[in-house]
């Protein structure tokens, strides 16, 4: 491998493209550069993430008690699985999601909140072809710091959802089954299949037979790019040695988890449901699976926007692993039963592990002179606030990042009654480089800093 190293600089194989991780050595001429024009010199870029939670969650253990200061709170009974990241994550209270009320339309909250919940805007109640919403906030990203990545942006989730029919009051399951849109009538599907979304992120679809080549010889990715790979660690300083070491061991683990999945997939019992091909059966692994995803993905820089929907709105998905057999959406239902309530909250706390799993990952990756997460913005939330009640205001939404050192974290973030949502969203884009004057129903940006 000749000439400069960049980070632009690929690991080519048969059938593969791998981006590198964040290496020391990309940095001096970058520096030299900035600091010719005066500029910040060498910063990693700054990566967006949506990761979407359905059915929303028991307020009242999920909000930090009353009399907290921004800076001095104790985290509620559900929050508390941040123990260990709270320096990370901001808590933000008092977001609304205007567009995901009836506003005249009557029921239908669930398949509302999922379309509403990146896009700002109020679906059409439709059950047949002409859905109509609006551009979701990671297309808009997408459409800007989406130009220098191999994929614009990466849609994850964790549970299938048809894309036709009538699946919530008269709304088109189209709208409970996905969080991105590309334009007002174009949802973004989403991946749930891991080793489908190991292959977006490193697969050539211009060499798709190499790829199921490789995968039926059930050799590693590393195998193919490592004459190239052996080529760049002899032009590497012991440091960036280390990290590429960390970083192929990454690579190399994910992949056998995926074929151990693959594995899991095909058991001689018949399923209770069709399990897609690849999926775990434990719902812990495969959250996991996707979150790791998605983390690579940032890693590498393949791409700098992803979504992840951990499930489709209105989701009746049971929880053995955590002792809750009863389906989720029927839960949220309780109506003040308290053995009910109980069980959602387990829920809602299992939902806030598998968060905080996930954002000690990239607070634990090293990238320039700080971590993937201090170069990285995830917003973690729900279109719902209290699954009992349907409303949508005082959302539960957290933030965790840095978003390249332009935000505080580790704070009650209170913010007035009625503060649209899209709010959120606009200081993201503004932190990531690609602001906007506004975002559907935005009036401003939010003070993080």
């Amino acid at each position: 491998m000749n000439g400069r190293l960049t980070r632009r600089t690929v690991l080519r194989g048969l059938g593969v493209t791998m981006a590198l991780p964040w290496l020391e050595c990309m940095s001096p001429a970058a520096r030299a550069a900035a600091r010719v024009a005066g500029a910040a010199a060498g910063a990693p870029p700054v990566r967006l993430a949506f990761v979407f939670m359905p059915n929303g969650v028991n307020y009242d253990a999920w909000l930090p008690a009353a009399g907290a200061t921004p800076e001095a709170f104790t985290l509620s009974p559900t929050l508390e699985p941040l123990a260990a990241v709270r320096e990370h994550v901001n808590v933000i209270t008092g977001l609304t999601l205007h567009k995901a009320r009836a506003n005249g339309d009557g029921p239908g909250d669930h398949a509302r909140s999922s379309a509403s919940f990146l896009t700002g805007q109020q679906a059409r109640k439709t059950a047949g072809n002409d859905i109509r919403n609006g551009v979701s906030i990671d297309q808009v990203a997408a459409m800007d710091i989406g130009k220098a990545t191999r994929l614009a942006s990466l849609e994850l989730g964790c549970e299938h959802g048809p894309q036709a029919g009538n699946c919530d009051s008269g709304y088109s399951c189209a709208y409970s089954s996905n969080i991105s849109w590309r334009d007002e009538s174009t949802p973004m599907p989403k991946i749930v299949d891991p080793a489908a979304a190991f292959e977006r992120l490193f697969g050539d679809a211009t060499q798709a037979a190499a790829a199921a080549e490789r995968i039926s010889r059930r050799q590693s990715v590393l195998d193919f790019v490592l004459a190239e790979s052996r080529s760049l660690r002899a032009s590497l300083g012991p440091a960036d040695g280390r990290k590429l070491d960390q970083y192929e061991s990454g690579v190399r683990d994910l992949e056998q988890r995926i074929e151990r999945a693959r594995a899991e997939a095909a058991p001689l019992k018949a399923p209770s449901m069709p399990v897609p091909e690849g999926i775990p059966e434990s719902t812990s692994a495969h959250m996991d699976l996707m979150f790791d995803l998605l983390a690579l993905a940032f890693q590498t820089d393949v791409t700098r926007v992803g979504t992840l929907m951990l499930a489709v709105d209105g989701s009746n998905r049971t929880f053995p692993e955590i002792g809750v057999r009863d389906g989720h959406h029927h839960l949220s239902h309780h109506q003040g039963n308290e053995d009910m309530i109980e069980k959602i909250r387990r829920i809602d706390r299992y939902h806030v592990e598998r968060f905080a799993r996930f954002v000690r990952a990239l607070a634990t990756t090293p990238e320039g002179e700080g971590t993937l997460l201090d170069n990285t913005l995830v917003m973690f939330g729900g279109g719902i606030s209290d699954g009992n009640r349907h409303n949508h205001e005082d959302l539960p939404i957290l933030l965790a990042g840095r978003g390249g050192g332009a935000v505080r974290t580790g704070r009650l973030v209170r913010t007035p009654r009625e503060t649209p949502l899209c709010n959120l969203y606009l200081t993201m884009l503004e932190r990531a480089g690609c602001g906007r004057e506004s975002f559907a129903d935005s009036t401003g940006v939010l003070d993080l800093t």
